[in-house]
């Protein structure tokens, strides 16, 4: 009766002969949405930060059925779910992108580049050639390469929102992590494409690596280079238009999607399209919206005589609205970021963690993987803090789930192999959090 109650007001939709119960969509969007603001300061009131509590929601709703209660099992693979779990990371990393500034960005280039390349580089070489033949021998040569791509990925949602959520994106570590991701996730295109090819044709091209890494080259350069150029032009021609805020956040959104859709249709994650939009809104590019508009309201109320006060109040809201942009973004991230990260709780399977032996395997792996991403964080120097960065490169989270199946889909991984990836996935994703949120406080006690 509840089925049919939500489905009424839906006539068109069900007349396309959706698949999907959009209604029901609608119920589980609002219990997560509710579910995630009152886990959240649950995990805020023991010290760790929103992103665990909304983590750990999701393997709590994920693994119902364990339980007998399989009411959620439908949403971990609803294709509607699963697309605003895919808006939410991308407004993550707008978020995180309108919060960093480049010039901070390039200040940590060569650690950020040195972490990347140790930290894709490191964890390859153990999971194919140390960690894989030691822990699951027999297997494919093919299947250890898949291993050691799987554990050369970075899930930079999560590590992002854990400096968000403890306003610490300012801090040196926080901008090699990201800076490092950005380097991984290319040369992580790179290592799949390559291990692809050798499982698909048994060779490799030098052509198909030169394209991909020529793509990412120049969508990142393309787009912050020239997007940096056109940015102050286009937003005073739009606030000639309208000074107001919908056009300020027509403008950083839709950006924000293009130029995640062009990363996409480029072979690059979504996600760092989102990031490179964020870099392009320096808080100069505002000058024409909203605050022009509150002067302009107040130079009438005030005397003929007065005209440097209304120039010094314009001054003064010039130099307080660095961050309107990114506050505008932030009610919609209130909306799509938990879904994700509720979402990629519900994609662990605690059965998985029910074997013996292979817990014992993926225990083994995830210290592997832990480790890989330690080593590269000592590229960063003992300024910016080795551990910290190390750490924030650890979690493996969808992007080593999306490494991990195509392995699977290619014949290569065998069922055994990828529950022991999933659970290096669901051990990195989980311990992140927490460990990073004591090594921050202890850095600035």
């Amino acid at each position: 009766m509840l089925k049919l109650l939500l489905l009424l007001p839906l006539p068109a939709w069900a007349a396309a002969g959706a698949n999907a119960p959009v209604g029901e969509n609608l119920l589980w969007l609002a219990l997560i949405l509710m579910s995630a603001r009152l886990f959240a300061p649950l995990a805020q009131r023991i010290g760790f930060p929103a992103v665990l509590g909304e983590l750990l929601l999701g393997v709590a709703l994920g693994n119902l059925s364990l339980l007998g209660v399989t009411l959620f099992e439908t949403i971990a693979h609803d294709p509607i779910v699963a697309f605003i779990a895919e808006l939410g990371v991308i407004v993550l990393l707008l978020q995180i992108g309108l919060e960093t500034r480049l010039k901070d960005l390039i200040s940590v280039g060569p650690r950020a580049f040195g972490v990347g390349i140790l930290g894709i580089v490191t964890p390859f070489v153990l999971g194919a050639w140390v960690v894989g033949p030691w822990l699951l021998p027999g297997k494919d040569p093919n299947a250890y390469l898949f291993l050691g791509a799987t554990l050369s990925a970075t899930s930079v949602g999560i590590t992002g929102r854990v400096f968000r959520d403890l306003g610490k994106l300012d801090l040196p570590a926080a901008r090699i992590v990201l800076g490092a991701a950005v380097i991984d996730d290319v040369l992580g295109l790179v290592i799949l494409a390559v291990v692809s090819s050798l499982v698909a044709a048994g060779s490799v091209s030098l052509g198909v690596v030169a394209v991909i890494l020529a793509k990412a080259v120049l969508f990142l350069a393309g787009s912050i280079g020239f997007g940096r150029l056109i940015a102050p032009y286009t937003s005073r021609s739009l606030a000639r238009l309208d000074a107001g805020p919908s056009m300020l956040f027509a403008q950083v959104l839709s950006t924000a999607l293009a130029l995640a859709w062009l990363a996409h249709v480029m072979g690059l994650a979504p996600i760092i399209g989102a990031f490179a939009a964020g870099l392009l809104f320096e808080p100069v590019y505002l000058r024409n919206f909203e605050r022009p508009a509150i002067v302009r309201e107040i130079e009438p109320l005030l005397p003929s005589n007065e005209a440097g006060l209304v120039e010094r109040i314009r001054v003064i809201l010039q130099k307080h609205s660095g961050h309107q942009h990114e506050h505008m973004i932030e009610p919609i991230g209130y909306f799509f970021v938990p879904v994700f990260f509720v979402l990629t709780g519900m994609q662990v399977e605690l059965r998985t963690l029910a074997d013996p032996t292979l817990l014992a395997v993926g225990l083994g792996v995830t210290l592997a993987a832990v480790i890989g991403k330690l080593v590269a964080g000592l590229a960063a120097g003992r300024a910016a803090g080795p551990w910290l960065v190390g750490w924030g490169m650890v979690p493996r989270g969808e992007v080593g789930l999306i490494f991990a199946m195509t392995g699977r889909q290619l014949g290569v991984m065998s069922e055994a192999m990828f529950s022991v990836i999933v659970i290096m996935v669901i051990l990195t994703t989980l311990i992140t959090p927490p460990v990073l949120t004591v090594l921050l406080r202890r850095q600035h006690r």
